[in-house]
């Protein structure tokens, strides 16, 4: 058995592709009122809207499914939740003194800040303010392919803190509908990010395609951006604090849109007594799921980095002309077939790659035989994906 070398200059290409698709399950490409809940485990019983445990896994995370829960072919979309520096925003785990601020919001800020940055006192830092809460948007692992692709986050809020465009700019405009509508800045930033534990890092932005409103991504104040984004975790990390509604009290339009049905945004931070949590508009990770499933639009792709190796086999004139095939002859070793002396022809029906070591390590099988013979030279092109 005759093998030949590739030539790593001439006989091999390696290339790098990406492959969109839509996140959601079903190839949907927006949520849009596919958003559901498990009233199991936001109340610990049906019909309830709250958690009656401050133990509750809702405290933490509120699964968002694509159909009722109590289907089998449901599955989670999503997960929302709160997180809090100091443990405001959810019922500490107990009464018992000394064990104010342990609770489900204050494990959650501190889960998010050791995965983006790897230890316990950095705190979350958007633009140049720095918020001690935060709302969070994990996209479920099972959605997305290698991560999300940057600038097709669309998400819209509704009850965010936002005013007409016709208003000071304090707060960015919402849309036309009285939602807030969001998505990543990395066009506006020519796809530079920050490189954090969790992957690239960009700007939440009032906007669309990756593309901020106005002339920068602190659009609050002209100091903060709305959240951070990490298309290679799924991770959507919201700054709470720009959405608080108290600092737009004044402003009528901002409390017309407030006043239409729209779910307030502004986070919940009462004592860490479970009897303060009284009400669904007390649960924050609830809040955040009415403020999306409200406006109905989310829309973000998952993307697949694909390599492939391409090889190129390359059958000269002199060469792969015999056969080691046994039938070919005789118990003396002499050539059955005379024709395979004077004007030898083969056909190649399979390309084999080996290693060093003569170790078989890939087959290509071709679609149909092709001759071979001196006057004949053949090109093959195998394609590995990984």
């Amino acid at each position: 058995m005759s093998l030949v070398r590739f030539d790593p200059q001439s006989d091999i290409r390696i290339q790098t592709d990406k492959l969109t698709t839509s996140t959601w399950t079903g190839n949907r490409n927006n949520l849009e009122d596919f958003m559901y809940t498990s009233s199991l485990q936001a109340g610990g019983q049906a019909g309830q809207l709250y958690p009656q445990s401050p133990t509750s896994s809702a405290w933490f995370y509120l699964d968002v499914y694509d159909k009722d829960p109590s289907s089998s072919l449901a599955e989670v979309q999503f997960a929302a939740a709160y997180g809090h520096r100091a443990g405001s925003g959810s019922p500490d785990f107990t009464n018992d003194t000394g064990s104010f601020g342990l609770n489900a919001s204050r494990t959650v800020y501190s889960q998010y800040r050791q995965l983006v940055y790897g230890e316990e006192n950095q705190n979350f830092i958007f633009g140049s303010h720095v918020s001690d809460h935060i709302y969070v948007v994990n996209v479920n692992r099972a959605r997305y392919k290698h991560g999300l692709a940057t600038s097709t986050l669309s998400l819209h809020l509704s009850g965010a803190a936002c005013i007409g465009a016709q208003t000071a700019a304090t707060y960015a405009p919402c849309t036309n509908n009285g939602f807030l509508q969001l998505t990543d800045d990395s066009i506006s930033s020519n796809g530079a990010a920050i490189q954090t534990n969790i992957g690239r890092q960009f700007n939440i932005v009032s906007g669309a395609s990756g593309v901020y409103s106005g002339s920068s991504a602190k659009q609050i104040a002209g100091s903060s951006s709305y959240g951070l984004f990490y298309p290679d975790a799924g991770i959507a990390i919201l700054n709470a604090d720009a959405f608080k509604t108290t600092a737009i009290d004044s402003d009528t339009d901002a409390e017309a849109i407030l006043a239409n049905s729209h779910v307030p945004l502004g986070a919940y931070t009462a004592s860490g007594l479970h009897s303060e949590y009284t009400t669904a508009e007390h649960f924050n990770t609830q809040k955040l799921y009415k403020a999306i499933s409200g406006a109905a639009h989310f829309i973000v792709d998952s993307e697949e980095v694909i390599t492939s190796q391409y090889y190129f086999a390359r059958a000269k004139n002199f060469e792969f002309n015999y056969t080691n095939n046994p039938s070919f002859q005789d118990s003396t070793g002499n050539l059955t077939f005379q024709s395979m002396i004077s004007n030898p022809k083969t056909y190649i029906t399979t390309v084999g790659l080996y290693n060093d070591n003569s170790e078989l390590l890939a087959v290509a099988k071709l679609s149909q035989p092709v001759a071979k013979d001196f006057t004949k030279e053949a090109l093959f092109r195998i394609k590995l994906d990984f």
